[in-house]
């Protein structure tokens, strides 16, 4: 078998695999939670959930790629002991990453189509209900949400037929560039538009009576719930840049620098986005009508609002497109590991699997929006979310976690021998016990309380 390819920097796997975590949710959905739970108060607990929940699984996840030099489709197969059933979660991983892939690529294109949009000064002079208007047109559209979702998935594909070095890593280590200096031009623009300091006091002064008042215990849960998703754990997504590492460097300081940058980016987008909102007094409202209609009613008022509108939007392609070249990289690997195809191949096929596959979603929103899984207003999409976000990811980060902590799997030593390999932070030892008993608890009650919230709050 040719011999596996691997990062030709340590900086490409650092970048890599946080362009990989960091997604669309981090400009989305962390400030407005952020903001509705008191600020700085919430952050400071989605911080600690970050260090004690998200990143021992993310060391995990690449201590089983580095170790086993497979992705998720091989990886449990080589490490496991023998006779057991653990590589049974090979199926599920595949299919959280397609599954993913099912409505990511969709809201990739929504990103390219505003950029283009934005350039051409398709918002300039409408008012707020037509800029509102522009969004449910383009949802209404299966034609021109087909196209761009095309042209994202092509993207996507064609850079990782380039092969690893060359396409994957080489491209998207320009992007993450490109991403942070986008991050900090809007955010020195932000920071100086007029009453933009009611914005960060908003955003960054804790205020442990917001937090009380939307329930201490939600915010909690909120917290603790972004710092797990985030990093989009649980499916292999992160293991299989571990399986390009050599071992030079332990993994634990490479999780943590990675889960800095992701926070980097959370942080500057609010940064981005509450000042500008209080600068116009413009509500902040959540989820997709933050990016698609408060931000450019907001970037219709400000000077230069074309120009800066396009630039956030680009940035918004370049955060939802180094996730799905991430994921793209691993679907080829369950390919290429499974059946012995050849990139090229590999390519071909599941690009247009992921085309076929991505049709539903668009449909979702328009031919088929009579089916409302979840109630009126619940569309295809958010089918495939639950199913990944609420139950591949939780069960899959608890098949890791007992995977690496139990003599049933492949084992604490070997776990921590492969996290430790190299220099620089060693994993805790101390934190046996915890990792054992009771993050495996807390993973549950994430689970549970996903359910809960979907079908009993």
């Amino acid at each position: 078998m040719k011999e596996r390819e691997k990062f030709s920097s340590r900086l490409g796997f650092i970048l890599i695999s946080a362009g990989c975590a960091i997604g669309i949710g981090n400009v989305w959905r962390f400030p407005y939670i952020t903001g509705q739970y008191g600020g700085a108060a919430f952050v400071l607990i989605y911080l600690i959930f970050l260090l004690i929940l998200g990143l021992p699984i993310m060391v995990m996840e690449f201590s089983v790629g580095r170790a086993s030099r497979h992705s998720a489709a091989r990886s449990f197969h080589i490490l496991e002991p023998k006779g057991t059933k653990w590589h049974l979660y090979s199926y599920g991983a595949m299919l959280g990453n397609y599954l993913l892939m099912m409505f990511y690529t969709t809201v990739g294109g929504w990103m390219l189509a505003y950029f283009v949009k934005t350039a051409k000064g398709t918002f300039t002079g409408l008012n707020p209900s037509a800029v509102e208007g522009v969004f449910n047109d383009m949802l209404a559209n299966p034609v021109e949400m087909t196209i761009w979702m095309v042209i994202t998935t092509i993207l996507g594909f064609g850079i990782c037929s380039m092969g690893f070095q060359k396409g994957v890593e080489r491209i998207t280590k320009a992007m993450m560039v490109c991403l942070l200096g986008i991050m900090i031009l809007l955010c020195i623009k932000s920071l100086t538009l007029p009453n933009a300091s009611e914005g960060v006091k908003f955003y960054l002064l804790p205020d442990f009576e917001r937090l009380k008042e939307n329930g201490l215990a939600q915010g909690i849960y909120a917290a603790m719930g972004q710092a797990f998703f985030t990093l989009s754990l649980g499916i292999g997504a992160l293991a299989i840049f571990g399986s390009y590492i050599g071992k030079d460097r332990s993994l634990t300081g490479e999780a943590i620098q990675i889960g800095i940058l992701d926070t980097f980016v959370a942080l500057t987008a609010g940064l981005i986005i509450f000042p500008a909102c209080f600068s116009f007094g413009v509500d902040q409202t959540q989820g997709v009508g933050l990016v698609f209609v408060t931000l450019p009613n907001v970037f219709n008022q400000m000077a230069g609002g074309r120009f800066w509108g396009a630039l956030f939007f680009i940035f918004m392609s370049f955060a939802a497109l180094s996730t799905i070249i991430a994921v793209f990289e691993n679907i080829l690997n369950f390919a290429m590991e499974l059946w012995g195809w050849s990139r090229k191949k590999a390519v071909l096929i599941n690009g247009a699997a992921i085309l076929i596959l991505s049709m539903p979603c668009i449909l979702g929103f328009n031919v088929w929006s009579g089916f409302q899984p979840f109630g009126p207003g619940s569309t295809i999409q958010d089918l495939e979310d639950f199913i990944i976000s609420n139950n591949l990811l939780p069960i899959g980060s608890l098949i890791y976690l007992l995977f690496c902590t139990t003599r049933y799997g492949w084992g604490w030593k070997n776990f921590v021998a492969e996290a430790d390999a190299g220099n620089g932070l060693k994993f805790p030892k101390w934190a046996r016990p915890y990792l054992t008993f009771v993050l495996p608890l807390i993973v549950l009650v994430i689970f549970v309380m996903g359910y809960y919230d979907k079908f009993f709050s």
